[in-house]
């Protein structure tokens, strides 16, 4: 009996390290969700030159802190929609801030 509580013991789960992934922000549209664009370069296989690749990824964004253009780190976590694994951890560096430009009416 004690060998059987032993190795459920020894066998359960240990929690692991998350996932991190550090991106651009490319959308704010949604509600409490931003669009994340994560830029990698890699080596082409055959020709050996250096090739950017990107991938989106759609996180969670509680506060709505994070603006088009911030640079942000996001953690994995459980799904959280059809599309969103993945939530806000911290805001690395902040977009420059622009002021908007008015279009002038066509005469």
């Amino acid at each position: 009996m004690a060998e059987t509580t032993a190795a459920a013991t020894s066998t359960a789960k240990t929690p692991g390290r998350r996932k991190t992934l550090i991106g651009e922000v490319v959308s704010t549209k949604m509600a409490k969700t931003i669009v994340v664009e994560v830029r990698r370069q890699k080596a082409h296989p055959f020709y050996k030159r250096v090739v950017a690749r990107s991938k989106k990824f759609y996180a969670h964004d509680e506060d709505g802190t994070a603006h088009l253009g911030d640079f942000v780190k996001l953690e994995e976590t459980r799904p959280l929609s059809k599309l969103k694994r993945w939530q806000l951890k911290e805001i690395v560096r902040r977009a420059a801030q622009i002021a908007p430009v008015e279009a002038k009416p066509a005469s």
